[in-house]
């Protein structure tokens, strides 16, 4: 942050030429002694002889970095450079931008790239603005995201954004492991297949044999098998009907199920019904288990059941609202101190630090 400082301030650091010249010279008094055969000679005062060498270096080290840290000091804390100022968003329109701008009145401002979220950066950077700068800010509507509060700044804010036709989204790539004698692996391809088709094709459905650190799901349809010990993934599906066992155990509830080949966990699993499908999942060290009637299903509508319950369980981020154009006023006294910024108060006690090592330097070379 000291870069976006005071510039002018720098142009003072010549002044570590004079702690140099300070220390490149050694004044030596020459005593005059008084002399039994020159007693009767005219008086005459002492000399000195300027001597021009490095002397105490650890003290001038110390003196140079004391200067560079009070110049930072004063560069970083005590005056903001920076007047009327325009920020813009790269990816807007340019004959847009410039319209806005000179709509705003910002022609003869500064400008500056926008920053990744614009309000909380100004928010942290807003000392480095004169108290009567006016700030604008012009941008696509979608890069700032509206938030929970409304921002209080100490300089009024001009927020210009436009609403430009958004982009389709990528394809979400889920890696899925497939595991399935030859017979069966057709339904289960069949279904991601439909899947990759549902939801206008948000997310592509990639199967694979082997899991890998980017695999989501793992399609466990192996009669009285066990998975690998090194198989992980967040979610497990794992038909019933092809890897029940013959024993049986009993929930915390009196009920009793069957419990499947390698997964012991499910005999205790908690049941679920979402959109007419019944879930059965517990949790265990190798990611969280489901099984259903349902896997795999055997008709479309069972399919399309499947999909909307499993959306539904899946958790999906809130969309960001975006900003809209607006005007925040100056409100200075919601604001904690200038002083309170990390950078100065950090730079303060390098420089009492510094102070204090210079003294006893100082103290111990006269002493």
């Amino acid at each position: 942050m000291i870069l976006s400082s005071y510039p002018w301030w720098w142009l003072a650091l010549p002044l570590l030429l004079l702690p140099v010249w300070w220390h490149r010279q050694k004044r030596q008094r020459l005593k005059a002694e008084p002399l039994a055969t020159a007693r009767f000679l005219p008086s005459a005062p002492p000399e000195q002889l300027r001597v021009w060498q490095w002397r105490d270096k650890v003290l001038l080290l110390v003196r140079c970095l004391l200067l560079v840290t009070l110049i930072a000091w004063l560069a970083a804390t005590i005056f903001p450079w920076r007047g009327d100022t325009v920020m813009i968003d790269a990816g807007a329109d340019k004959a847009w931008a410039e319209q806005q701008i000179s709509a705003a009145g910002f022609t003869a401002a500064a400008r500056i790239d926008l920053p990744p979220n614009p309000l909380a950066w100004l928010r942290a950077n807003e000392r480095d603005w004169r108290s009567t700068a006016r700030l604008l800010i012009v941008a696509r509507a979608d890069q700032i995201a509206m938030p929970a509060r409304v921002p209080q700044f100490s300089h009024q804010l001009e927020l210009r954004t436009a609403n430009v036709p958004a982009a389709p989204p990528a394809a979400i790539a889920q890696h899925i492991v497939l595991a399935a004698p030859a017979a069966r692996a057709p339904a289960w391809q069949s279904l991601f297949a439909a899947f990759d088709v549902a939801g206008n094709a948000a997310t592509r459905h990639q199967l694979a044999t082997e899991p890998d650190a980017g695999t989501t799901l793992i399609v466990w349809d192996t009669p009285a098998t066990s998975p690998p010990g090194n198989w992980r993934a967040p979610h497990w599906w794992i038909a019933p009907s092809a890897a029940v066992t013959p024993s049986l155990a009993t929930t915390a509830s009196g009920a009793t199920t069957s419990a499947i080949a390698g997964f012991p966990e499910l005999a205790s699993a908690t049941k679920l019904t979402i959109n007419g499908i019944t879930l059965r999942y517990a949790d265990s060290p190798r990611g969280r288990l489901w099984t259903s009637d349902a896997f795999p299903p055997r008709d479309a509508d069972t399919a399309r059941a499947l999909y909307e319950a499993w959306q539904l369980l899946s958790a999906a981020p809130a969309p960001a609202y975006a900003t809209p154009s607006q005007t925040f006023s100056a409100t200075r006294s919601a604001l904690p101190a200038i002083t309170n910024a990390k950078p100065a108060y950090w730079l303060a006690l390098a420089l009492l630090a510094l102070f204090i090592l210079e003294r006893t330097l100082t103290h111990a070379r006269r002493n």
